[in-house]
């Protein structure tokens, strides 16, 4: 997994690239935990993600509720599979997806 992160005033967009599971979602974990106290807008970009297994739903299910405490969430450009599982897990009813 690849992450890059543009930052502008108090929105975050961060672009995740790969595969976003046991290995590497811990990476994403920190980093959020890191950079969500600064802002009020967060934006995951997923048009690189080819796979989110359960640790990946968790973090990003952390994201959604530090953020709806705080400001919004939006996760966008989802391919197809990913969508898939979004939808299997019911995430599509908690995450606002574009």
């Amino acid at each position: 997994m690849t992450l890059r992160q543009e930052k502008e005033g108090k929105k975050l967009v961060l672009y995740i690239e790969g595969r976003v599971d046991t290995d590497t979602s811990p990476e994403l974990l920190e980093l959020l935990q890191k950079e969500i106290p600064d802002i009020d807008e967060l934006v995951l970009d997923f048009k690189n993600v080819e796979y989110i297994s359960s640790a990946g739903l968790r973090v990003v299910l952390f994201a959604q509720k530090t953020m709806n405490s705080q400001g919004s969430m939006v996760v966008r450009n989802v391919c197809k599979e990913v969508m898939e599982i979004f939808e299997l897990t019911c995430f599509t009813d908690i995450l606002t997806i574009i």
